[in-house]
């Protein structure tokens, strides 16, 4: 039991604000995909492989911000392994 109600409402806030941010930023990496080239409209158009049922698929690129979320995620683990196991560092 908490003596000051606003403290609740603190936690919430503070849980809340940095989940809607990662939301948004990751909203606003996907909006921007990835690098934009002349021949961008024909390339993104073209069919590579149609499938059964009239499944289409082209040869989009991999959003830069999966690759990076990826990236960030594997050198926090590699890093977290090295600092906890070799160093005894508590993060």
């Amino acid at each position: 039991m908490h003596f000051f109600e606003l403290r609740n409402i603190q936690h919430f806030v503070l849980y809340l604000l940095p989940a809607l941010l990662g939301v948004l930023i990751f909203a606003i990496g996907l909006a921007r995909t990835h690098f934009r080239h002349e021949d961008e409209d024909v390339h993104m158009q073209q069919v590579h492989t149609t499938y059964v049922g009239g499944i289409e698929e082209r040869n989009a690129p991999f959003p830069l911000v999966l690759v990076l979320i990826i990236g960030g995620t594997v050198l926090w683990g590699v890093l977290y392994i090295i600092f906890y196991g070799v160093l005894g560092v508590k993060i």
